[in-house]
């Protein structure tokens, strides 16, 4: 299908499998680039996908000469690897993917404090030695949990969790109705059995997790980052394990990605490692693309676009 020569050019970040975006064949010109032509490409596109969300190119392409797009996109709900100070100033729009990630994570945070409480690392690490181990497990219904970040993801986390009977705190940035500010985070962190990090990487946010605040938690308590690697301090969390500060942790987030075979997390005791997959279940890129062909529909018509990023805050304000 021959596209119009006035049809917006949609430039694409690519990542493998591509996306699938045929309800836009012959409505927008696309435009593929790589780590390696982005910067060559930006001054012509006006919507830029950024579809390998792992990517740090747009936060070294976008500083360069030339006009750059009016809207761009990201397939995911972080946004920290593409923000920069120039792209904050300026007058793009950036939209994420939020809304595609929250129950997955939702249920995965379940699986993780129903594993801890249950003991299963144990009980699969037996079974492959053959030993048979009795063993008393954790009654989950009735514990505390401290859930840290309100966006959708915190508030899914904090509605699974408390229909497995489990007293949630949701703590946000600021308070409001059903949400704790972060000056309570402290002694909402001493009561709880389950301490879940769903926050977005911010200035406020990045390394809140720190020596300081693993000695604030009880020592039978668990501790669980499905947010961003950065919120955490990753030297002194391994510490507090090792020192049994906590009674265990489980990371799904690193500071950096992927976690290198020869890192010591990978040996710190009762800390569960899994590789950046909370959010991602059998067909969430088809998710995100359909979530993407959305948006730009309505982009297309001059309607108001859903999932607006505050740049200088680093994630969409809630309502």
């Amino acid at each position: 299908m021959t596209v119009p020569a006035a049809a917006p050019t949609l430039l694409v970040l690519d990542a493998d499998p591509l996306p699938r975006l045929g309800r836009l064949t012959g409505r927008a010109r696309i435009e593929h680039a790589d780590e390696s032509t982005l910067a060559a490409r930006l001054p012509a596109a006006d919507v830029l996908l950024v579809w390998d969300f792992t990517s740090h190119a747009v936060r070294r392409a976008w500083p360069g000469d030339g006009p750059r797009p009016r809207w761009v996109h990201t397939a995911s709900a972080g946004v920290d690897h593409l923000m920069c100070p120039e792209l904050a100033a300026s007058d793009t729009v950036v939209t994420n993917a939020r809304g595609v990630f929250d129950q997955p994570i939702a249920e995965y945070v379940a699986a993780l404090v129903l594993a801890m409480a249950k003991d299963l690392p144990a009980t699969l690490a037996l079974q492959g030695e053959r030993v048979w181990r009795h063993r008393e497990s954790q009654r989950v219904a009735g514990t505390r949990a401290c859930v840290v970040g309100s966006g959708p993801i915190g508030r899914a986390v904090a509605a699974t969790l408390r229909a497995l009977g489990v007293r949630t705190a949701l703590v946000g940035r600021t308070a409001r109705t059903g949400v704790h500010g972060t000056g309570e985070l402290d002694r909402l962190l001493s009561r709880a059995d389950w301490v879940v990090a769903a926050a977005p990487l911010t200035e406020e946010t990045r390394g809140m997790f720190d020596a300081r605040r693993f000695g604030v938690m009880q020592p039978s308590a668990r501790f669980v980052n499905v947010g961003r690697g950065p919120l955490v301090v990753e030297a002194d969390l391994a510490e507090a394990l090792r020192r049994r500060w906590i009674a265990g942790a489980a990371l799904d987030v690193f500071e950096h990605e992927p976690l290198d075979a020869g890192s010591p997390l990978w040996d710190v005791p009762g800390l569960l490692v899994s590789p950046h997959m909370s959010g991602d279940v059998v067909g969430w890129r088809d998710e995100l693309g359909a979530q993407f062909v959305e948006l730009y529909e309505s982009w297309a018509a001059g309607k108001p676009l859903a999932n607006i990023v505050d740049k200088k805050r680093g994630y969409v304000p809630g309502h």
